[in-house]
């Protein structure tokens, strides 16, 4: 079986994979990182998104092997070392952006490419297009657009904290 050697949240990782394995099984089964979703298996729901190298990737869609040498990370990997969250979960959770938290871990990762994208800002259209491809059935979306408005204020610096959701 061929080996695949991948940074994860900062730790280098070996791991032995069949040629087939998808890289979101690699991360639930092998590393036991659950925070990657799988919820469609057709790759259209977004539960499964992480960043590699940089990138949002849904990770149904990668196998794992295609993950070679990567730098990839996975919702458990955004906490500071010391538990503080990541400015875009703390908004989610602030603005409260989910209700039964599936599609969460997917959305706050696209979420944060997102906006590290577009560093001149973004209108609500932009983040509802910027989300396409990652599904919420229960939301409505609109406390999930607040959430990353108020997000790429903080990531940005152009404000030191969230506001509390009113």
């Amino acid at each position: 079986m061929p080996q695949v050697t991948l940074t994860v949240n900062g730790q280098n990782h070996t791991v032995e994979v069949e040629s087939r394995t998808l890289l979101v099984e690699l991360l639930r089964e092998k590393l036991r990182l659950t925070g990657t979703h799988v919820g469609c298996d057709t790759s259209q729901c977004g539960a499964c998104v992480v960043h590699i190298n940089g990138d949002s990737v849904k990770a149904c869609t990668i196998l794992a092997v295609q993950a070679e040498g990567a730098q990839v990370t996975t919702i458990e990997g955004l906490a500071a070392a010391d538990g503080a969250l990541h400015p875009m979960q703390e908004a989610f959770r602030e603005y409260h952006a989910l209700q039964c938290g599936f599609c969460t871990p997917g959305m706050v990762m696209s979420a944060i490419d997102l906006v590290q994208k577009n560093p001149q800002g973004l209108t609500e259209h932009d983040i509802r297009e910027g989300l396409d491809g990652n599904i919420c059935r229960c939301t409505g979306y609109h406390n999930i657009v607040k959430a990353i408005a108020a997000a790429a204020e903080v990531m940005h610096g152009k404000r030191a904290e969230l506001a509390p959701a009113g």
